[in-house]
């Protein structure tokens, strides 16, 4: 035994030697090949295969440096920890461990676990916890680069039970440092440029370098490691601006075995063509910069969260059907530019009127688009056709587009939308390019962040973190496996260095893109600590408040807090972080988001004819779910405060909260900047096809029009932030589609020539719709279903007429709970109203910014005018947009106030708003 290791001493003393001798006679990159990376692997395949290992579920779970919870495993049994370098184990029960270069002995650990170990791991329950001996805590830097088993073993030493292990809460107490680097990716300075990557259980990495986006590799440099950070680095003099680079790793993956994996940057800020190769970049360069992007700032025009009028915008759709963009231009960055479009004229438009914010959809790196040749297909067919949908999905996979909530690189724009995507630089010039456009037309900016999962995950050539840092990015399952319940693979920003990844990637799109706003998918699956901590660094990046609203759905793995804190609705009152609100939306709309079949059709909503305008396939209803509804949409009205308080249709008076919705309380946020309020936005159907489905077939298409105006009313009129998915305001339709995220440009065309709306364009997708094709063809192919010209005009011009009531106030946009408390009325409540008439007085007394006296709005959703009580002896008039000769709707006008009887009367399926 001692012969055999002096003997290996020797080996190892002789290729320390021999590598040395070629450092200094050929340098790093001879190095690199010595250890075994050639400059020919940077060009080769994604992956090399170096030791195929036997695969493991991984049930145990590795909370720190010392303890391990393995639960449902016998806590009287003897365990011990393999390893092997090559990932040679084999443990099969009933047989001896083999191909182990050693083994540590576990402990059954009998003491509580600290507090902060409890709360992090406290969805495993009670198992067994499992101790290291304390002289083996300084070999796992060591044993997380290698194959690690956990046996259960009988008394013989046979195998009773093997689980591989979860090792994230491990890597984070070890290397817990990381967390604080601040130049992790490819930085570049004066004289030199660095490179670091967090990899902490990688075995070897090497640099790749190219100069350019398509070449044969120029060059390969090993990596050092850092034992404290666990973070992997290499410099080298000179500016490499303008090269590109890759990484080679060589890490042990659970899913296969010891691989070499050639993968981008996770923090790449750019890239070549479909992402093949990061882009090295100073983002701070003055070539990337549009002329006078230094100089501009954004508009000023949101004081405080309230004041936000959003539009959802998806690149692509702004532009790829308006043919006064020059058509390089069109579905591109650089469409934003041309101010004379017809597109852009809609935004400056909007922009004037009141619009505050455009949000864009992902514009990140995805990875769902080619960004070089992809397809256009050319549907063709009748409007009730299923052709046209064939062809789409035909072509869906390599199509030329996608929502794009398909996050590859979190922190580099979507090459698809540049014009060039072979060249890095260029798709971050005309990044820029683009929100100075729209900061230009009094619009600021959002990105919607899709920080919930990543596109794809464990060895495939699209996952980047996991091919670095196998099984650590991404939250795990009881076996071991990644979770999905966002429809992906579902990231874990509860772990530092995800919540770091998402934390440093908010800060470069606030720091060097001049982005207002971040709208959050699916943000309740992560911690609320980690978004307050964004919300800290996005803040002092920009010098100013950033503002961070999201979707705060509660579902899943991490439901009802089980795993940490979430951001999720009822988790974040009291943060400033706005959620949307599907209170006043299903009570709007009718029925739910995940409706199929007649119930789409039966279950109308509040503007669209509950109780009052059944249509045929709605079930006799009592008046009480139309009062119900009512009672809901005055919830979203007073902002969704928690403790405001609201007589309801019963008579009695109630807290917000205390109001149910579907098992919880109606009433939520703790001030008005926590809410959302919106009737339609990319997901489901547009409102104008769900009411198509809901309102009476005879309903006349001038009508139609006036119902989409009342939804828009009671976004405007709400308290909280006013959010509005584009095309809303010209009666978009999606031809029915539910689904339209890959749809491709046909389903999701917008006309900013107000001639057309696309509906009956066709049955929209089988796979989303094709159970309801029996329900849907005989809409499509109702021509008296497709809006006029006219009837486009009026919801444009009526919806610009709203964006202006509701810019001409503070008192749509009041600031605190309190103010809403104090100030906000509802009129026509309790068990007498009228139950299709929502009315409510705000008292602008001593109030900045408030612009009248008061103001008192009313909505009429009714077939029919009504009159409902208010206050007498008042000097009410219509607002000064209602009154004046441009105004849109016209019918507005009738409305009367009585001062001896303090009377409103309202003309049917009108909103409106006095004003004293």
């Amino acid at each position: 035994m001692a012969e055999k290791v002096l003997r290996g001493r020797r080996h190892a003393l002789k290729w320390s030697l021999g590598a040395s001798l070629v450092l200094a006679a050929f340098g790093a990159q001879a190095q690199a090949q010595a250890n075994g990376m050639q400059l020919a692997s940077c060009d080769g395949p994604f992956q090399q295969m170096l030791q195929a290992s036997q695969t493991f579920d991984a049930r145990a779970v590795w909370l720190d440096r010392h303890l391990i919870k393995w639960p449902g495993a016998d806590g009287k049994a003897q365990f011990k920890l393999y390893h092997s370098a090559q990932g040679l184990l084999n443990a099969k029960p009933g047989a001896k461990v083999g191909g182990a270069d050693g083994a540590l002995t576990l402990k059954v650990h009998d003491a509580a676990l600290s507090a902060e170990l409890q709360q992090r791991f406290k969805y495993l329950g009670h198992a067994p916890t499992l101790g290291l001996q304390a002289a083996d805590a300084a070999k796992l830097p060591e044993l997380l680069k290698q194959q690690v088993l956990i046996v259960q073993e009988n008394a013989d030493g046979t195998v009773r039970d093997v689980t591989g292990l979860q090792t994230a809460g491990v890597l984070d107490d070890l290397y817990a440092a990381a967390e604080q680097a601040q130049d992790l990716g490819a930085t570049v300075r004066k004289t030199s440029t660095s490179f670091r990557l967090w990899a902490p259980s990688a075995r070897q990495i090497a640099v790749c370098s190219y100069d350019t986006g398509y070449g044969k590799a120029a060059r390969i440099e090993p990596m050092r490691f850092d034992a404290k950070t666990g973070i992997w680095s290499m410099g080298k003099r000179g500016r490499h601006a303008g090269k590109y680079y890759s990484y080679l790793v060589d890490v042990h993956a659970p899913s296969a075995g010891l691989v070499r994996n050639l993968v981008t940057d996770p923090y790449s800020v750019s890239l070549t063509t479909d992402s093949k190769r990061s882009y090295i970049a100073d983002l701070d360069d003055p070539k990337l910069k549009p002329r006078g992007w230094d100089q501009h700032r954004s508009p000023a025009r949101v004081q405080a969260q309230p004041d936000m009028s959003i539009y959802e915008l998806h690149v692509r759709d702004f532009s790829i059907n308006d043919a006064s963009v020059s058509a390089p231009n069109r579905g591109k960055y650089a469409a934003f530019k041309e101010s004379g479009s017809n597109g852009m004229r809609h935004l400056a438009a909007l922009s004037k009127a009141g619009m505050t914010d455009v949000h864009l959809l992902p514009v990140y790196d995805i990875g769902s688009v080619p960004e070089k040749g992809c397809a256009v297909p050319a549907p063709q067919g009748a409007p009730d056709s299923d052709a046209q949908q064939a062809a789409v999905m035909a072509a869906h996979k390599t199509d030329c587009y996608n929502w794009g909530y398909d996050p590859y690189h979190y922190s580099a724009p979507e090459g698809s939308y540049s014009s060039d995507p072979a060249d890095g630089a260029r798709r971050i010039s005309e990044f820029r390019d683009m929100v100075m456009a729209l900061h230009k037309t009094g619009l600021r900016v959002g990105m919607d962040v899709v920080y919930n999962h990543t596109y794809i995950a464990g060895q495939d050539e699209k996952s980047v973190l996991d091919r670095i840092v196998p099984g650590y990015y991404h939250r795990l399952n009881p076996k071991g496996e990644i979770e999905r319940s966002t429809c992906c693979y579902n990231t874990a920003t509860e772990n530092r260095m995800m919540g770091k990844l998402m934390v440093d990637s908010a800060e470069l799109w606030t720091r060097h893109y001049r982005i207002d706003s971040f709208r959050f998918d699916l943000m309740g699956h992560q911690p609320r600590a980690a978004m307050e901590t964004l919300q800290a660094r996005v803040n002092k990046a920009a010098g100013r408040h950033i503002n961070l609203i999201g979707e705060g759905w509660n579902f899943g793995e991490v439901e009802n807090g089980a795993r940490f804190v979430q951001a999720s609705q009822l988790s974040l009152n009291g943060s400033g972080i706005g959620t949307f609100s599907d209170r006043a939306r299903d009570a709007v709309r009718g029925g739910g988001a995940g409706d199929s079949g007649e119930r789409v059709f039966s279950q109308q909503g509040y503007i669209n004819g509950l109780v009052y305008d059944a249509n045929a396939m709605a079930r006799p209803r009592p008046l009480a779910d139309l009062l119900k509804a009512s009672d809901l949409v005055k919830v979203g009205l007073a902002g969704s405060i928690r403790s405001y308080p609201l007589q309801t249709h019963t008579g009695e008076v109630r807290e917000l909260q205390a109001i149910d919705y579907a098992g919880q309380p109606a009433g939520y946020a703790a001030q008005p900047g926590e809410v959302v309020n919106y009737v339609e936005n990319h997901d489901n159907q547009t409102l104008y096809d769900a009411n198509a489905m809901k309102l009476p077939l005879n309903t006349s298409s001038a009508d139609r029009a006036r119902v989409q105006i009342l939804g828009a009313a009671i976004n405007a009129f709400s308290q909280g932030v006013a959010y509005y998915h584009a095309g809303f305001d010209v009666l978009r339709s999606k031809s029915l589609d539910r689904n339209s995220f890959e749809s491709g440009d046909w389903f999701n065309r917008l006309d900013w020539t107000y001639r057309d709306n696309y509906f009956g364009t066709g049955l929209p997708p089988a796979a989303d719709n094709g159970k309801d094709y029996a329900l849907l063809r005989p809409l499509l192919a109702n021509a008296a279903l497709k809006p006029s010209p006219e009837d486009i005009a009026f919801t444009r011009d009526a919806f610009r007429d709203l964006l202006k009531i509701r810019a001409s106030s503070t008192l749509f946009r009041l600031r605190t709970a309190e103010d809403i408390k104090q100030r906000l009325h509802f009129l026509n409540t309790g068990p007498s109203q009228a139950p299709t008439v929502i009315a409510a007085h705000i008292d602008g007394s001593g109030y900045a910014g408030a612009g009248f006296k008061s103001v008192t709005y009313l909505i009429n959703v009714g077939k029919s005018e009504q009159s409902i009580a208010g206050q007498a002896g008042k000097a009410f008039r219509l607002h000064p947009v209602h009154s004046s000769a441009s105004a849109a709707d016209k019918r507005a006008a009738q409305a009367r106030y009585d001062a001896a009887s303090g009377r409103f009367t309202i003309p049917a399926r009108t909103a409106l708003v006095f004003v004293e």
